[in-house]
């Protein structure tokens, strides 16, 4: 990593409060430009909840002053009701929050020291509401960067997958923004005398999300709203979109550089995890992602004629077989491009998942996935998923003879199967893997089907038993390469917790192996003949924030399994590690820490349970002392899903406002 103290342009920091068209709130933003600045420049703006004053501020540091030393404002907003922003939060990407990032746009493009052109960026929610803001089309909007995000909210998000109940961040991710959405206003922004009121009234303004995406099992109209997917014509800006073959958004870089005019999108998918490809987090290996990005807005934003245009289509990482582990320092492979997409280098392979008439009994022990990894590798060591043995042991596995040559796939394998529910709800989940000849799996990729969701996301549609159907589904994006001598395995189960919540009552499967099949996309290594390598420049960024990082003495396990035999019941314990606590060149001192727990009896799909507990506090010497304290319990009986949630939040000690939530919500389709 090369860290740039010094610039062409000079750069200052500077404070406003963007005005929303409601006329009383203001949004609080950080900007960074050129002070040397004899004409305008254009705006770049990350616009997210989670505090540029704190919990961001580390990562904010590294991007905004370099792109203000090359000839920008760039800018940081927290949106209404987080960080020092005015309001209360909202859900995600609701149409307030769309809204007033329309008005942010339009605010900048009117800055004396702005050109008028405005781009956004961002990671995972700033890159979901970049999307989205882009489909709402404000005329200064000319071009995004969106990394690590979604086109579709209800089918490629933290909610659901397959249609089935994501038990694993559909809770996680519920118990987090709780806890983010109860954090306070930092006094130094909003002043001594606003921050406590502030406060107050965010907190008293909270309700769990998990009550609102729980309520809402189908693909309706509330997942619609923001899905870009719905309406690709909508998008104007031009798009970079950018994704990791370790990242659980990756299939909306395939998506969006198939369906928006080749004139205004490229996509860039690497072996990374969810985080900035400059970062060096595992898996690398890391690129000059913010040159890359300077090209793309060079191009769009200033009429500069960089070739990036002229790169091709989709640019991928294509792995090669490693033995399988938690952590990859960098991942071997390569770089290919694709002018086209879908390539028509690229053709499906189908292969039989076995031969004769004889069927096979899919019924799988419930605790099946807790070698599945982390649904959101951070880069942390313990968060890709391990040899694959033991889940391969508790799945129907339909193996390959060894392969005679290297067999090279990029895009979303899928897989088809002729099959009998025996009760009328069910999921059914398919892992690739590659077998080496020592009997180590390396999983590939994955996907997930409802089959209550098998005609549509939009609909459940109950299974006759007794009757056989086909169902295909699609597995997730991926880039990899399966050596001569391995074997591709197909492992089918119909349970994987706890990345999938369970149906209610205890069932199995009946697969007709000779009329299923994986088909897989199978690239020609002769596509790469004639053009181009693919490279990049070294990472780059601007002087790291002087941050002191506090690790506790005892670490936990950042994830721990553990069975007990009597019970016949398997615990999850999971620490996200998303920073820990740290100490602010400011003074301020954040402390952070967070455990989710999951359990499950083999024998029993209603014995499932995720807890997501948080303890967040934040001072600055004597003057200031906050502290939040939440929980949030999700389990179900087999008609309902059942939410238990609490929040305390204290000022120097003192209790300021202390809440709790009971809810139920029918099982309509999960």
């Amino acid at each position: 990593m090369k860290y740039r103290e010094h610039f062409d342009r000079q750069v200052m920091i500077e404070h406003a409060w963007i005005p929303t068209r409601d006329g009383h709130t203001h949004l609080h933003a950080r900007i960074w430009r050129p002070t040397d600045a004899t004409a305008p420049v254009p705006a770049l703006l990350e616009y997210l909840p989670y505090r540029k004053t704190d919990w961001t501020a580390p990562r904010d540091a590294q991007r905004h002053p370099w792109y203000a030393g090359h000839g920008y404002a760039s800018v940081r907003v927290d949106i209404r009701g987080h960080g020092d922003s005015e309001g209360t939060p909202g859900d995600e990407y609701d149409a307030q929050e769309l809204a007033d990032g329309v008005d942010v746009v339009n605010w900048l493009a009117e800055q004396a020291w702005c050109t008028g052109r405005v781009g956004m960026f961002g990671i995972s929610w700033g890159g979901f509401n970049a999307l989205q803001i882009a489909a709402l089309a404000p005329e200064p909007l000319k071009a995004i960067v969106t990394v690590c995000s979604t086109d579709d909210r209800y089918d490629n998000d933290v909610h659901y997958m397959g249609g089935a109940v994501l038990g694993v961040d559909m809770l996680a991710w519920a118990g987090t923004m709780l806890a983010f959405a109860s954090r306070p206003p930092d006094p130094t922004s909003v002043g001594r005398d606003r921050w406590l009121p502030m406060w107050r009234k965010r907190l008293e303004s909270l309700e769990p999300l998990l009550h609102t995406w729980l309520d809402h099992q189908q693909r309706d109209d509330y997942w619609r709203h923001g899905s870009v997917c719905e309406d690709y014509a909508a998008i104007d800006a031009a798009v970079l979109a950018v994704g990791g073959w370790n990242d659980p958004y990756r299939d909306t870089v395939l998506r969006l550089v198939e369906h928006l005019p080749a004139d205004r999108v490229r996509g860039l998918v690497g072996p990374w995890s969810h985080q900035y490809p400059d970062r060096g987090l595992p898996p690398g290996p890391a690129i000059g992602f913010l040159q890359e990005t300077l090209r793309w807005w060079d191009q769009h934003l200033k009429d500069e004629d960089t070739d990036v245009m002229r790169e091709p289509l989709l640019r991928a990482w294509l792995n090669d077989p490693v033995p399988p582990a938690t952590s990859y320092d960098v991942m071997p492979g390569r770089w290919v491009g694709e002018p086209d997409w879908p390539s028509p280098g690229i053709g499906w392979e189908a292969r039989p998942l076995g031969q004769g008439t004889i069927p096979v009994l899919v019924r799988s022990p419930q605790h099946t996935g807790l070698d599945a990894g982390r649904f959101f590798p951070f880069g942390n060591a313990s968060d890709l998923p391990p040899d694959q043995r033991e889940e391969d042991g508790r799945s129907v596995c339909f193996d390959s003879d060894p392969l005679e040559g290297r067999v090279e796939i990029l895009g979303r394998p899928r897989v088809r199967l002729r099959l009998d529910s025996a009760t009328p709800r069910a999921h059914v989940i398919a892992r690739i893997c590659d077998v080496a000849p020592d009997g180590s799996s390396t999983l590939v990729t994955r996907g997930v089907l409802n089959l209550l969701s098998r005609h549509g996301r939009d609909r459940a549609v109950e299974w006759t038993p007794g009757t056989y159907e086909t169902v295909e589904f699609e597995l997730n994006g991926v880039g990899y390469a399966f050596p001569p001598g391995h074997r591709v395995r197909v492992a089918v189960s119909d349970s994987y917790w706890p990345w999938v919540w369970p149906h209610g009552e205890r069932g199995e499967l009946t697969v007709l192996p000779a009329e299923s099949a994986v088909l897989l996309p199978v690239r020609d290594p002769a596509s790469d003949e004639g053009r181009a390598p693919i490279r990049f420049e070294e990472p780059e960024q601007a002087v790291p924030l002087a941050i002191e990082h506090e690790r506790a003495v005892a670490p936990a396990p950042e994830r721990l399994v553990t069975y007990d035999v009597a019970k016949g019941e398997w615990t999850l314990e999971v620490d996200p590690n998303y920073g820990g606590s740290r100490v602010y060149p400011d003074g301020l001192r954040y402390e952070e820490s967070a455990r989710e727990t999951y359990r499950i009896r083999s024998d029993d799909p209603l014995s499932a349970q995720a807890v997501s507990e948080w303890v967040i506090r934040l001072r600055r010497g004597e003057d200031w002392d906050a502290e939040i304290i939440t929980r949030t319990e999700l389990r179900a009986t087999a008609t309902e899903f059942i939410m238990d949630s609490r929040m305390e939040a204290r000022a120097d000690g003192e209790t300021v406002v202390k809440r709790a939530w009971h809810r139920t919500t029918p099982r309509t389709s999960a």
